[in-house]
């Protein structure tokens, strides 16, 4: 624990050193500001010009038609065509003048319009560099160069992750509208409003554009006549993660309103209850008395397949349902080609907290299925939510998790573990020292936490006995004061995978920094 407290001080302590960068946008803005106004008053210049010439014209066409008259009345053989002609061509020559008049005056407006967009963008312009400079102030140019070249060649921007993330919330709430209907008389699980869940929702992904899977989670509430009771699983190889949810039947006679339209399961017979009502949940989709979450997602696997047609994204989508025992994956496809990946994942909430378990349990490890795992996904796309409203303007902190699971792509270390440290260090290292400027600076700072609790062979749970933790999250009161769950718990029990993780983190570490 020593190196891990004395790199806390030293991410608090740090302090960025000062550069100044001097700059001559200023000036030649201002001067291109001073020469405008004379090219204007010499477009006025020319405009005056072209009106002395056109009344110069105008005598002149009159003195010649006044000849041209004289010349008619004595030369009668030839009136029809001098008259002919010379009103042609003094009405074409005026037409001409007005056409020149109207397009140098459409012009000077333009100019003139052109003139003042131009200046209120060079005003904006230099209002944003004033702000910039007072942050660069501090940075780096070569770290300023380099932070360029990352986000070009590592694409740590995913700009469409929140458009993609709209359009998958909207199918789902679609898909939900029409459970609604169609299993209102059934006694199948409530489906509450999705909530997205993992990297993706949270506004960055370790993996490339092409390859992201927007996982939501769809919260499971009893229906009418059932009642959910969570217990301890303690048959798994992770009791104090691990848990059941036992479906009870409940009386529906009694209350403040009682349903007029059901059985009660309780007090009415058995034969009763099968000629007049719908099986239970118990009879359904549960295994014994507890909830099975294979036959949930083959449930609704089915469903999505029928009602895919009611929807309106069929129009524009095709959709396929991809192999998954636990959960319902879907690829949907557009005629241009392009794919979308969504993963419904069914929780069932515990208490009132932001804490769930979840049907999906990790690839590695498949327990039962009547065992539900302890997620933290909703509390932790809640936290980056609350990070988002207190970080600066184009903060750094999800591009450095970015940047940092590529730098590690290859080291056995999960995503997990990274984001977990990312979310310590957003405790313990200030707002404003998130600025973009300071990106290489973070991500030293994650690569040097990560490295230390490889060392100690200890990475705290972010979840467990957090004094730091924001209260607009809600944790189960066992957590408070708990006893932390150690992420490297299994390099504490194998000091071999410690030394050849320490070995591959080195390694990557150095191939990135210098074989860049």
């Amino acid at each position: 624990m020593m190196l891990l407290s004395q790199q806390n001080k030293h991410i608090r302590g740090r302090r960025i050193s000062v550069a100044t960068e001097l700059s001559i946008a200023g000036s030649i803005n201002s001067t291109c500001f001073s020469l405008f106004p004379m090219v204007i008053m010499l477009i006025l210049f020319l405009l005056w010009l072209v009106q002395c010439l056109r009344h110069f014209i105008t005598v002149y066409l009159d003195e010649d038609l006044n000849q041209q008259r004289t010349q008619v009345m004595q030369e009668l053989a030839h009136m029809t065509e001098e008259q002919s002609f010379g009103s042609w061509g003094a009405v074409l020559w005026t037409a001409v003048q007005q056409c020149l008049f109207w397009a140098l005056a459409g012009s000077l407006i333009v100019l003139l319009a052109l003139y003042w967009w131009l200046r209120k963008r060079v005003r904006e312009v230099e209002n944003r560099r004033d702000s910039e400079s007072e942050e660069s102030e501090e940075e780096n140019p070569a770290d300023r160069n380099m932070t360029w070249v990352f986000s070009r060649r590592f694409q740590l921007s995913v700009p469409k992750l929140a458009a993609r993330r709209r359009v998958v919330q909207e199918l789902l709430s679609d898909l939900l509208r029409v459970s609604h209907s169609l299993f209102s008389d059934s006694f199948f699980p409530v489906l509450e409003p999705v909530i997205g869940v993992g990297s993706a929702c949270e506004g960055w992904s370790p993996h490339k554009e092409e390859d992201i899977v927007y996982c939501m989670f769809v919260p499971l509430k009893p229906p009418r006549g059932h009642a959910f009771h969570l217990e301890p699983d303690c048959t798994g190889e992770m009791p104090q993660t691990s848990m059941r949810v036992r479906v009870e039947l409940v009386c529906t006679c009694t209350g403040e309103q009682p349903d007029q339209n059901m059985l009660c399961f309780l007090h009415h017979s058995e034969q009763e209850l099968k000629r007049n009502q719908v099986a239970s949940l118990l009879h359904t989709l549960c295994t014994g008395p507890y909830l099975d979450g294979e036959k949930i997602a083959l449930w609704f696997q089915t469903f999505v397949i029928s009602a895919w047609s009611m929807l309106p994204q069929s129009h524009r989508y095709s959709m396929k349902v991809l192999p998954s025992c636990r959960s319902c994956k879907m690829k949907l496809m557009k005629a241009s080609g392009r794919s979308l990946f969504v993963e419904t994942v069914f929780s069932v909430q515990q208490g009132d907290s932001d804490i769930f378990l979840s049907s999906q349990p990790p690839e590695a490890h498949l327990p039962p299925s009547t065992t539900w795992l302890e997620s933290y996904a909703v509390a932790e796309a809640k936290f980056f939510r609350h990070v988002a409203m207190q970080a600066p303007p184009h903060s750094c902190h999800l591009k450095c998790l970015r940047l940092c699971a590529r730098i590690l792509e290859g080291s056995g270390l999960s995503i997990y573990a990274l984001k977990t440290t990312v979310m310590h260090l957003l405790t313990l290292i200030p707002p404003s020292e998130w600025q973009h400027k300071y990106l290489l600076l973070r991500v030293d700072d994650t690569m040097r936490y990560l490295r230390c609790c490889l060392e100690e062979k200890r990475l705290k749970h972010f979840f467990f006995d957090n004094e730091d933790m924001p209260q607009e999250i809600s944790l189960p009161p066992a957590f408070q004061g708990a006893q932390p769950l150690n992420l490297f718990q299994h390099l504490a029990r194998d000091p071999a995978a410690q030394t050849e993780a320490l070995k591959k983190f080195d390694d990557l570490q150095y191939n990135f920094y210098f074989g860049f």
